[in-house]
């Protein structure tokens, strides 16, 4: 699926999957667009998601890239399989205090279990703020 066009069910399951995150709405995560091996998710930028120097708290980005992530690999997995994050390692290159946060998020790599994610994120100038490295696991469920 790497190579083609997302079929119509596959762009409507990724769009479901979103609605079926609790925790996704309470961030206020955004599904902005996805490709195969990639996705773009934001979050608009809120009193609630800062910490007390009125920044956007690590855990709230850490959340979007971890949400961006995971789905850039949905774009590319087969229905029937299911993944957890393994481990994400964020570099926070500058304070985030307003606007939207931009995750962009693609698949390094596909193996037979684990699967290597990158993800940038940056704000409305475009200005990079933070970086990541993510593995995931493949479940056999």
């Amino acid at each position: 699926m790497n190579s083609r066009q997302l079929t119509a069910a596959h762009q409507k399951r990724l769009r479901q999957a979103l609605e079926k995150v609790p925790f996704a709405k309470l961030l206020g995560l955004e599904l902005e667009s996805f490709e195969p091996g990639a996705a773009i998710l934001a979050l608009t930028i809120r009193a609630e998601l800062r910490q007390n120097n009125d920044v956007v708290h690590g855990g709230a980005i850490a959340s979007l890239i971890d949400t961006a992530t995971a789905f850039a690999i949905l774009t590319v997995l087969p229905k029937h399989e299911r993944v957890t994050t393994v481990d994400l390692t964020i570099s926070y290159l500058r304070p985030l205090f307003s606007g939207r946060a931009r995750a962009r998020a693609k698949v390094l790599r596909m193996g037979r279990r684990l699967i290597a994610v990158s993800a940038e994120v940056s704000d409305d100038d475009e200005t990079l703020a933070a970086t990541a490295l993510s593995t995931y696991l493949r479940l056999d469920i």
